[in-house]
């Protein structure tokens, strides 16, 4: 059992506020104690300038696309054409390349001062949807990655049987289907017994979509979601065309849909529910179905903007991802949701900075199964993410401000030290795995060439 001492400089307490001289002590996994008022560092704690936040929680990633990033500017179009350039480099990716490539992509969430990743993951079988030897090998490798990047991992695996409403699956997305919900349900039950009492792995379940999961099959997954006390995660109303084919199919909209198949509740989230109506806002917030925001992936697709903080007021909690990793820091998606309600509404001041790093943290990490965690507090995780307040970006800061500082102005280049379950990741920038950049340059070269090189 490892017994470390960490004196904070700064940091964050709840119930939201900087506190100076902070001395967390850690047993193992978890924070034991936290001891304010301690003036200087005592013998043998390890210091962290700056101010220390709990660890944030992406809450919706796909590893793979991180293969994406700059590759997709060039032409014009929306979701559905990058989804063309996105197919081509799942069909690319063995369990070997996907291991290289989903580690580097989660060190770089380390370095952003994520310590809990939710990937939802859809790319389960080979070419043609040929089963490796263990069905589950593609999660297996999510896990590993995750592990040797220093994060915990929720695998939100997701039941993905159709190419579209009333489409059959064709092409790359073979590798994705399971042919029925029966099928994935199966599978995913070997998965959830393989990582069973497992602290650091969460096995939660996803609808893909309303596009990609017939409404008779809905139910299987959310009696999943039930039997097991697992999160369960859903693309929702991301794209007008979504919606559109929806009610001309079934004479509803997919959050309509969802909810007459008992999809819905505190335990689900809903990602991007972009594109809703007032009677979608108040069954997603009746339900106390979660909301996670994707903002830098939604401009990045041209999606459009959710109304994040009439969702909130509705009784839908908010999450934030990085999606498509167009962006990973989730400093910027934080501000995003305040900044994208301005430019909606013309209109300053919807969000305050606590709320926002609630999201980013203690609620990113409830979404996904992990309930003790995104709170600097005794039997927590021990997650703490020191962020510098003497960069260009954050120079000058405020002592009663240091909230607004760290959402508003700050990034994840600011990170320079993390600890992520009690295993210092990050030291002064630098990932324990090394050069990082290096691994996601030989990454997505592979990736992007489909062979080894």
């Amino acid at each position: 059992m490892r017994e470390l001492n960490y004196w904070c400089e700064l940091a964050w307490l709840p119930p939201g506020e900087a506190v100076a001289g902070v001395l967390v002590r850690v047993h193992d996994t978890v924070i034991s104690e936290i001891v304010t008022g301690v003036a200087t560092p005592p013998g043998g704690a390890v210091r962290l300038a700056g101010l220390t936040i709990p660890g944030l929680a992406n809450a919706h990633s796909h590893a793979f696309h991180r293969a994406l990033r700059g590759v997709t500017q060039r032409e014009k179009g929306s979701f559905w054409t990058w989804r063309e350039q996105m197919y081509e480099v799942a069909e690319t990716l063995d369990p070997d390349s996907y291991l290289r490539l989903a580690r580097a992509a989660f060190a770089e969430m380390a370095l952003a001062g994520i310590t809990c990743v939710g990937e939802f993951h859809y790319l389960h079988h080979g070419p043609g949807g040929r089963r490796y030897d263990d069905p589950n090998t593609m999660g297996h490798v999510l896990v590993q990655a995750a592990r040797e990047a220093g994060l915990r991992i929720a695998l939100l695996d997701a039941c993905y049987l159709t190419g579209g409403v009333g489409t059959p699956l064709s092409g790359v997305q073979l590798r994705f289907g399971d042919g029925d919900a029966d099928g994935w349900a199966a599978r995913v039950e070997a998965l959830t017994t393989h990582y069973r009492g497992d602290p650091d792995v969460e096995v939660g379940v996803a609808v893909h979509s309303v596009r990609a999961v017939r409404p008779e099959q809905i139910p299987v997954v959310a009696e999943f979601s039930r039997h097991h006390a697992v999160p369960l995660h859903a693309h929702v109303s991301e794209q007008r065309a979504e919606n559109a084919a929806c009610v001309e199919a079934y004479s509803a909209s997919p959050v309509q849909l969802l909810e007459a198949h008992g999809a819905l509740g505190p335990r689900s989230t809903a990602v991007h529910a972009t594109h809703l109506s007032d009677v979608d806002v108040a069954l997603l917030g009746g339900s106390g179905t979660r909301v996670c925001m994707c903002p830098t992936t939604e401009r990045d697709l041209a999606d459009g903007i959710g109304p994040a903080r009439a969702l909130f007021d509705a009784g839908s909690p908010i999450t934030l991802g990085s999606d498509s990793h167009a962006v990973v820091d989730l400093f910027e998606e934080a501000r995003a949701v305040e900044l994208d309600e301005r430019l909606a509404t013309e209109r300053r001041g919807h969000w305050s900075a606590a709320e926002l790093l609630h999201a980013a943290t203690a609620a990113g990490h409830d979404s996904l199964g992990f309930a003790c965690a995104g709170m600097l507090v005794p039997g927590a995780w021990a997650d703490l993410v020191s962020v510098r307040l003497d960069s260009v970006r954050t120079a000058g800061a405020s002592p009663a401000h240091l909230a607004e500082t760290v959402v508003f102005a700050a990034t994840a280049a600011d990170v320079h030290s993390v600890v992520s379950g009690g295993r210092r990741v990050v030291t002064e920038g630098r990932h324990v795995l090394g050069d990082v950049g290096g691994m996601l340059t030989q990454a997505i070269i592979e990736a992007r060439a489909g062979r080894s090189v």
